[in-house]
């Protein structure tokens, strides 16, 4: 594998770019982040997700967004992220694994594999957490369930739980007009960034079709409008659950596409999707040198 060797993969159209800590020769600071996700100045992506020892796990996992933030937890970057250990031959042929990421340790199964690359993995994405003390969620309530909360002119009932990472999930059935791109981010980033949320939110709009299937339109914590994710998918099957509006396996549709997602009585999360290789190369020494500057 050569320096800065680097490969770029999708979930449902949630990209990232993968790099390894020990093959690269500079430091991944905010501008380098910044500089790699911009399609116009880099190589473009929704993320980086950054392969680092591990003293707990079988590997280690830290997880940029493109504002240069880190994220505790990605579902689609977990998928890409475990191809890529599996594809250059990291896990030496094993299917199962762990990964260490800053959201705790997660364990994978490539479920299915395509000429020697995975395709369809599941990743064990821990516990849901509604305890509003550890999401966590500035309110007296000690849980956050259809507590109202204003934005604007509009009052939202807001569902908000913790899977590694905080989101706030709101059905939009008194809302039915924010399932709209252009209505997500307009109020998106405001809720993201509403005083109650110290480390800020992911958003979830969700509409019920039937007790297994929900559609969602995401605004993503520092990364903005996206195609689909994981952990919000996680999320949103967990709400819906705890609702009593879903059963526990659940399919969330989402712009991208799929994922299957199932739940045990005490909230454990599984999740299952497909992964797709974009491209892979090796940095040029001129994007090198533009991002150590």
């Amino acid at each position: 594998m050569e320096k800065n060797f680097f490969v770029k993969s999708h979930g449902l159209g949630n990209e990232y770019i993968v790099l390894d800590k020990e093959n690269i020769d500079f430091e991944l600071t905010k501008k380098a982040i910044q500089t790699l996700c911009n399609v116009h100045f880099g190589i473009g992506s929704d993320g980086i997700l950054l392969k680092v020892p591990s003293e707990k796990a079988d590997f280690g996992l830290r997880i940029f967004n493109p504002d240069g933030s880190e994220a505790e937890k990605s579902g689609n970057g977990l998928r890409i992220f475990c191809k890529f250990l599996y594809d250059y031959g990291f896990t030496k042929g094993s299917k199962e694994f762990s990964v260490e990421t800053k959201g705790g340790i997660v364990k994978a199964k490539i479920e299915k594999e395509e000429k020697g690359k995975a395709k369809i993995i599941t990743i064990d994405m821990g516990k849901a957490v509604f305890d509003t003390d550890k999401i966590p969620v500035n309110i007296n309530d000690k849980e956050c369930i259809d507590y109202p909360l204003k934005v604007e002119d509009k009052e939202f009932k807001i569902n908000c739980v913790s899977v590694g990472n905080p989101h706030c999930v709101i059905l939009v059935d008194n809302v039915p007009e924010m399932f709209d791109e252009k209505q997500v981010k307009k109020y998106g980033p405001k809720i993201e960034n509403n005083p109650i949320f110290p480390n800020r939110t992911n958003v979830q709009f969700v509409k019920v079709i039937d007790k297994n299937t929900a559609e969602i339109k995401i605004w993503e914590r520092g990364a903005g409008y996206t195609l689909a994710s994981g952990s919000s998918s996680s999320a949103v099957a967990s709400v819906l659950y705890k609702k009593g509006l879903t059963d526990s396996d659940i399919t969330i549709k989402m712009e991208g596409g799929e994922l299957k997602i199932s739940l045990d009585k005490d909230f454990n999360i599984k999740m299952t999707g497909e992964v797709q290789e974009i491209c892979k190369g090796t940095l040029s020494e001129e994007l090198i040198e533009n991002i150590k500057e």
